[in-house]
């Protein structure tokens, strides 16, 4: 009798459960205005028809039955998700309208209150990145630095040669990931901390940041932080943290003894920390803190990821390869070391990395929040509503790029298509206001780190790899890496 007692009491609370969900769906206004989507289900709403492996590619398959502009549901939450150029345009030309969705993880340590990332549209976050392009993107800062990332990048050549001597595999993204490391740390308080043991941590930092938990579906569980989330990105923000304190430390004890600064991001920071006491205003020590801790994590595995996935892309299409190699060949000559004041002579070089982008853009989903109401072709996303803008959906549609899956750097060529945002159809850095902070950075460090290496050395598979193919699998995260690292031989091409 117990077995068919507890069989009647499962299933009448199933009942009741489903009874109520209907009911709330009929009541629930915003249904009505909302775009279509699947039929959400109790509690988790549309939870299982997403695959958090490849977000990405199971927001856009569910786009294909449901339409370009589809509301899907995160428990009993409305999240709008857009896969096309033309709606992403309306919402993110939109001042007032786009603000930041922030995952319970990030708010672990109270990173969340000094993240330009992740900060609402304020007067906060308007000064943290003021403060981060005047001492870091303005093109007079990036061309002052510009020998430190030809340093950086001659570095990684070095140790390239040394593994191609010895005719051992190089792990490209791994070597890719310690030179742009240590570019950025270099910039902001001069010292290197390029190593394995930092892309491990920067890329767990990007998964637990694309990990939605119990806590954002149920922000009433949050102070449990059921499945240990928080806790975990706490650990990581206090060791990056504590690494900038250090080194801050270090730095205000040299200038008390009189030591010349390094003219670094760091010496700024200090001399104008009194500057900002005394204002009141936004910026602080823990602000520019919490900028370098996004710096170091922004700005590393994205560069890494995408030469990775450039290199995958041009070792199994020789004939792209052969071109890129031939270009850097008749532009560099004689000179023997590509400069970023040779980019702009480098077109096909710069296809490769836009269609590398396209394909594999490092950062394929962008997390929104509505601030205001909208109309957007014809429904109303309701204030608070989560936006998600697909751009690996956008950059594959078929009605905007022939032979959208294939990998065709020709199509770029003769093409007024820049990586700005102005163009829709293509924003591997997103527009608008949220357009990324570190897009000029970013755009000539992939140039000058693949362009070196391509133009230094010949590039081949392993044997192995030859027999089985490039396993072109994603790793989970909020940054999209190989779930394989790509190993290649390098094989210096004057030998």
């Amino acid at each position: 009798m117990a077995p068919t007692f507890v069989l009647a009491v499962v299933l009448s609370f199933t009942a009741i459960l489903v009874f109520a969900h209907v009911l709330w769906l009929i009541a629930d206004g915003r249904r009505r205005h909302l775009p279509p989507g699947p039929w959400p289900l109790p509690v988790i709403g549309n939870l299982h028809a997403v695959k958090l492996s490849g977000a990405h590619r199971s927001l856009a398959r569910l786009a294909e039955r449901h339409g370009p502009l589809m509301c899907i549901w995160a428990g009993r939450s409305p999240v709008v998700v857009v896969s096309t150029p033309e709606a992403a345009s309306k919402i993110l030309k939109n001042p007032d309208l786009v603000g930041r969705t922030v995952l319970d993880a990030w708010r672990a340590e109270g990173h969340a209150d000094n993240s330009v990332i992740f900060l609402q549209p304020g007067e906060k976050w308007r000064a943290m990145r003021r403060f981060a392009r005047s001492e870091l993107l303005t093109k007079p800062r990036l061309d002052a630095r510009q020998q430190l990332r030809q340093e950086k990048t001659r570095e990684l050549l070095r140790y390239v040669s040394e593994r191609a001597a010895r005719g051992e595999a190089v792990g490209v993204g791994e070597a890719v990931f310690v030179s742009a490391v240590n570019v950025v740390s270099q910039t902001l308080f001069s010292v290197d901390i390029g190593s394995r043991e930092v892309q491990g941590m920067v890329t767990e930092w990007w998964r637990l940041v694309a990990t939605p938990t119990v806590s954002d579906i149920l922000p009433s569980t949050a102070r449990a932080d059921i499945q240990g989330a928080r806790r975990r990105m706490s650990a990581l923000v206090r060791r990056i943290y504590g690494l900038v304190d250090e080194q801050f430390t270090r730095r205000r004890r040299d200038r008390e003894r009189g030591e010349p600064g390094k003219g670094d991001v760091m010496d700024v920071v200090i001399e104008k920390e009194k500057e900002w006491e005394a204002a009141g205003g936004h910026m602080d020590y823990d602000a520019a803190k919490g900028l370098f801790a996004d710096l170091i994590a922004a700005g590393t595995d994205t560069i890494s990821s995408a030469v990775e996935w450039a290199m995958a892309e041009l070792l199994q299409c020789p004939e792209s390869m052969k071109m890129a190699t031939d270009e850097l060949k008749m532009v560099i000559g004689t000179k023997r070391q590509v400069e970023e004041s040779d980019i702009s002579q480098l077109p096909y070089l710069q296809a490769v990395v836009k269609e590398t982008l396209r394909l594999h853009p490092v950062v394929p989903i962008q997390l929104l929040r509505a601030m205001v109401t909208v109309q957007i072709e014809g429904y109303t996303i309701p204030k608070r509503t989560n936006i998600l803008i697909n751009i690996w959906a956008i950059n594959r549609q078929s009605k905007m790029w022939v032979d959208p899956n294939k990998f065709m750097p020709g199509r770029f060529i003769g093409k007024d298509i820049s990586f700005s945002g102005k163009d829709f159809e293509f924003m591997p850095f997103s527009a608008g206001r949220r357009v990324c902070l570190g897009m000029p950075l970013a755009y000539r460090m992939l140039h000058l780190i693949l362009g070196s290496l391509l133009y230094h050395f010949d590039w081949t598979l392993p044997a192995n790899v030859k027999d089985n193919a490039i396993d072109m699998t994603e790793k989970f995260g909020a940054v999209v890496s190989m779930a394989t690292p790509l190993k290649a031989i390098a094989k210096k091409c004057d030998e």
